[in-house]
């Protein structure tokens, strides 16, 4: 299956996108990885070359590995990053992507720790999603039932399907069921009247203030992506926590939500506080240098150190 990827990144993000790009060549995906990004290029792009392509006259392409290429489109939008997933995913595939059967979204704070031949498999079963660390939400949950009827008011009807609350970071599609896209970008759309705009999220550098019956609205592009899958008749294919190492089990996605991001954890000072490195910052600095090398080899031999003497000293004040 020709299959390619895409993230949204700005800032300290290049960090993240790195270890992403990285993960995804030790994984074996080999295609074309598509990175909106606002602001400047990441210090360690310098050798991309401009690549004009349909839509983004500015894009540049880097080619990181043999049959790897890492695309930069700028985005020219006041949406906040977060808010502009769907949007993209259905740009590309009318654009730059056009010839892939399947698309990809990945957020820059996650790596691939599976083979990428399961990825490509996994879209065959439907909308490929990964269940949320704060799932389950039971049918009549405050939550899902201020989606319904805010939906609702806007002629679009949303059914209970499963109890299982699905993350924003990933979302992936066969060209097949680009209509969840559709319905994806829908949810968003109409969310916006609701937040004030979509140049609005809840996030650690953001101002945004919760809204909606029962504060229904306060994680925007992921309630607005559970609100599609209610709405949408495309199948979905949800697997459990354990996808995103939010719980036990066979990681597929490590994915570090929340703060502070692995490029900025001091790790021995979180150690100390009772809060030892999970596997999603253990997949970053693993996937930290590769065809992509954002870190000096002696920065990222102080990070690794670091980390390691963290999840000892983890291990032994669990005991105490």
């Amino acid at each position: 299956m020709n299959s390619a990827v895409c993230t949204l990144f700005e800032g300290s993000y290049h960090f993240g996108l790195a270890a992403l790009v990285n993960s995804l060549h030790h994984a074996g995906f080999r295609g074309q990885v598509f990175a909106g990004y606002r602001g400047a290029l990441p210090p360690w792009a310098g050798a991309a070359v401009g690549s004009p392509l349909d839509g983004w006259p500015g894009a540049q392409s880097l080619n990181v590995a043999p049959d790897l290429c890492l695309v930069f489109l700028p985005l020219d939008t006041d949406y906040h990053l977060t808010n502009y997933k769907a949007d993209f995913m259905l740009a590309l595939l009318d654009g730059p992507a056009r010839d892939a059967d399947a698309l990809f979204y990945l957020d820059p704070d996650i790596c691939v720790v599976q083979p990428w031949r399961y990825f490509n498999e996994w879209v065959s079963c439907g909308v490929a999603l990964c269940e949320d660390v704060n799932s389950p939400l039971p049918e009549n949950h405050p939550r899902r039932v201020g989606w319904r009827r805010y939906y609702a008011k806007h002629g679009v009807f949303l059914r209970f399907r499963a109890a299982q609350h699905v993350n924003g970071g990933f979302v992936g599609v066969h060209r097949n069921d680009r209509a969840f896209l559709l319905g994806w970008k829908q949810t968003m759309d109409l969310m916006a009247a609701e937040i004030g705009s979509l140049s609005l999220a809840l996030t650690s550098n953001a101002s945004y203030r919760s809204t909606g019956f029962a504060d229904c609205f306060d994680r925007t592009d992921q309630d607005a992506l559970n609100a599609a899958v209610e709405a949408s008749a495309q199948s979905v294919s949800v697997i459990g926590q354990e996808a995103m190492a939010f719980k036990a089990g066979s990681a597929l996605l490590p994915h570090a939500i929340g703060g502070p991001k692995p490029w900025q954890a001091n790790y021995l000072r979180m150690a100390l506080a009772g809060v030892p490195p999970g596997a999603a910052h253990k997949a970053f600095w693993a996937h930290a240098d590769g065809p992509i090398s954002p870190y000096t080899a002696r920065a990222l031999s102080r990070q690794r150190l670091a980390l390691k003497l963290a999840s000892a000293l983890g291990r032994v004040l669990s005991k105490a």
